[in-house]
């Protein structure tokens, strides 16, 4: 049975099992042990460390030998351990210092640490895998030919989940959150993608959820590797060019009514909205190319406005004579048993069945 310890500054602090030592072993140089590690997300390498704060943002590594110790200092989301495929660990909250997963077979493993939570308000920081004695972290997985860059809200993020209930403390909706089985990450699972999930619940393209934080927006934080850090920009590599982008943003512009406090009309809001969103498919234009497939994603909701304000957008960018850009719905026979009406576990299946079956029949240049 494996074990798995985290060894910290103040001692040696278990995960639900007795304490034992971890293996003693000096750890490489943190800036070699990020050249071993493969990931497709949206990172800040600052003094050998690899810091992030988007859900799903996920590191793969190869280590030979018994154990594989995770640097990690993360105090407020929640992370998934899997070697060889399978969990062999959940994370919850940890603080700095080095993760262990413990009785392994002596052989070489991969080894996969995803970020499960969203904690936008915080910074996280990954300083690498490292082996017991007598192993070895080795050369890092190649990266996947086919990238898939995720854009949306709570729906994208996997926000509450996992939940059995509906009604949710703020500790359960961390708890239950986890992006790495949201629609985005199944679906670009089975396509044998890399990709990213640069989802933030409760923004909108123009208005945010009940018009809370007014003077910012989704729009606000897209381009930083570090939500907290104002005027972080993340700086693109030349080797994350995605062949498709989706995009899921206008729940929260249009699921909650105009408060008294707000200066939108039904009508300027959806006007605004479509020339935001105009605007935004501009940027990812620029900067990913013509060739890449767009996907403007809208939720079914009882009330249209949001199908409707998305599919004149797609109309209006084939007029442009910008055929790349479709539409994609879902909402049927979803149950939303998640935190506080979200998807479920079992609706996040769904709409990555439906999401990979209209990919199939996109004409994508992967």
């Amino acid at each position: 049975m494996r074990r798995v310890l985290a060894a910290m500054v103040a001692g040696t602090v278990t995960v639900g099992l007795t304490p034992v030592a971890p293996p003693v072993s000096a750890s490489p140089a943190t800036s070699r042990a990020l050249a071993q590690v493969h990931t497709a997300g949206r990172v800040s390498v600052a003094d050998g460390a690899a810091r992030f704060s988007w859900p799903g943002v996920y590191f793969e590594g190869r280590v030979r030998g018994t154990a594989v110790g995770v640097v990690l200092d993360d105090p407020h989301s929640d992370y998934d351990v899997q070697v060889d495929g399978v969990t062999a660990a959940t994370l919850v909250t940890p603080s700095a210092g080095t993760h262990w997963i413990t009785d392994l077979r002596d052989t070489a493993h991969t080894v996969r640490l995803v970020k499960r939570s969203e904690s936008p308000w915080a910074t996280a920081s990954f300083g690498g895998f490292v082996a017991a004695p007598g192993g070895a972290v080795l050369a890092r997985p190649a990266a996947r030919t086919r990238q898939i860059e995720f854009i949306g809200d709570s729906h994208t993020a996997g926000y509450g989940n996992m939940s059995t209930t509906r009604d949710c403390s703020g500790d359960e909706v961390n708890r239950t959150t986890n992006a790495d089985r949201s629609f985005a990450a199944l679906t670009a699972k089975r396509l044998r993608a890399d990709y990213q999930i640069n989802a933030f619940s409760g923004r909108g393209m123009v208005r945010n959820y009940a018009g809370g934080e007014p003077g910012t927006n989704y729009r606000t934080y897209y381009d930083r590797a570090l939500l907290a850090v104002d005027g972080d920009v993340w700086p693109v590599p030349p080797t994350w060019r995605p062949q498709l982008i989706v995009v899921g943003l206008g729940i929260n512009d249009f699921s909650t009514a105009i408060g008294p406090d707000e200066t939108w009309t039904p009508q300027s809001l959806a006007a605004a909205y479509r020339s935001a969103y105009h605007g935004f498919l501009d940027k990812l234009r620029a900067r990913y190319g013509r060739s890449a497939t767009i996907l403007v994603v809208a939720a079914q909701m009882s009330d249209p406005t949001l199908g409707e304000a998305t599919q004149r957008v797609v109309r209006e960018r084939h007029r442009r004579g910008d055929q790349r850009v479709q539409h994609f719905s879902y909402g049927e026979n979803l149950d939303l048993l998640g935190c506080h009406w979200h998807p479920s576990q079992r609706d996040h299946q769904l709409i990555a069945d439906q999401l990979h079956s209209f990919i199939g029949t996109l004409a994508l240049r992967w």
